[in-house]
């Protein structure tokens, strides 16, 4: 059976690197019949322009009815200024609430030839292999109410709802329970118990959930602690489960002991398995258009999108591999760079996985 595809560019540098995610299954169809059909749509300061919506009512009914949903990222500086309502990031939330996103898997692998790329000692991050499961449409978010009103004497108060319900920490803890049952069985749950009583529900739920998962061994830490953690000590952790702020955070500080945020990608999952992938990373308006993008965080989503949502694991491994390959070549782009190796640009990396596949 033909599956659909539904392709969001998006802004920025998101226009680049998801052409060259097109390339690769344009190839994919060619060379290892895989049976799709995509669909391209607006999403962010495009959809903005071009509509006057960061997500049109076309886009979310495509999203709806695709299997899958390959994003690029969304946001820049032109559209700061607008009213937080039609902002880009509003587009992107408004995706994840609408087809029900809840579940946010974020790989944080070292490929070993980013040894030296990361910030962090080589022996500190060496094997490094980590998944954050984010839950994505509950917490600060999406938490009613909230605004910016003006007070009796005249100053201005922002205020934002911190929010979870136990069915909603159950939801993503079993996820991250079965996650970690297929890696090293141990799951890492981070809070803020000791000051917030929202992830002092969190806590709880996810211990009583434990007592019907005792083949996975539970710790927790509060979120301060495990961000520090990440950096004194990274492969500790396996699986990691929480909050859709405390997870947002956390997993780009993950990111970046991989060597480069542009080597991440992400699923995000609803209930019945139907997905959006995207890299982890932003817009980075700074250098759009140059062709200078990393983008193999946006090839390895098209990996994550073939294991989670079109059951074509083999095809997703071959992705892998040779992102591994041209890695072992020496190519890097910008980001990855390191004397030695030979620079290449967005499109040139993107040839040379096609090439290696």
């Amino acid at each position: 059976m033909t599956k659909k595809i539904l392709i969001l560019p998006g802004d920025g540098i998101g226009q680049e690197i998801i052409g060259e995610a097109v390339k690769l299954i344009k190839h994919l169809q060619t060379h290892y019949d895989l049976q799709v059909e995509t669909e391209e749509a607006l999403i962010g300061g495009t959809a903005y322009d071009a509509t006057g919506k960061p997500l049109p009512k076309e886009t979310l009914e495509l999203a709806k009815q695709a299997d899958a949903v390959l994003l690029g990222a969304v946001g820049g500086y032109q559209w700061e200024e607008l009213d937080i309502a039609v902002r880009p990031e509003k587009g992107l939330l408004g995706l994840r609430a609408g087809l029900g996103l809840f579940a946010n898997l974020r790989p944080a692998i070292l490929y070993p030839q980013l040894a030296d790329a990361s910030t962090l000692k080589p022996e500190v991050v060496a094997g490094l292999d980590i998944m954050i499961v984010r839950e994505l449409t509950g917490g600060i978010y999406f938490g009613q109410p909230r605004g910016i009103r003006e007070l009796e004497n005249g100053e201005q108060e922002g205020f934002n709802t911190l929010v979870y319900k136990e069915s909603e920490i159950q939801r993503i803890a079993n996820v991250a329970f079965d996650i970690a049952r297929k890696r090293d069985s141990r799951v890492c749950s981070v809070d803020k118990a000791n000051v917030l009583e929202c992830t002092e529900l969190w806590r709880n739920t996810v211990m009583g959930l434990h007592e019907r998962n005792q083949d996975i061994e539970l710790s927790h830490m509060y979120v301060d602690n495990a961000a520090m953690q990440l950096v004194r000590d990274p492969k500790q952790f396996d699986v990691m489960v929480t909050t859709n702020m405390f997870g947002d955070i956390l997993s780009d500080a993950a990111a970046m002991l991989t060597g480069s945020i542009g080597m991440l990608p992400s699923a995000s999952l609803n209930e019945s398995g139907q997905g959006m992938y995207e890299p982890i990373h932003g817009s980075a308006p700074d250098i759009a258009g140059q062709n200078i993008a990393n983008p193999l965080a946006t090839l390895l989503s098209v990996a994550m999108m073939l294991r989670y949502s079109l059951d074509e694991s083999e095809l997703a491994d071959k992705i892998e591999q040779a992102v591994s390959d041209v890695l072992d070549d020496g190519l890097r782009t910008a980001d990855i760079y390191s004397d030695g190796m030979q620079k290449v640009s967005t499109t040139e990396m993107g040839a040379a996985v096609i090439d290696k596949l």
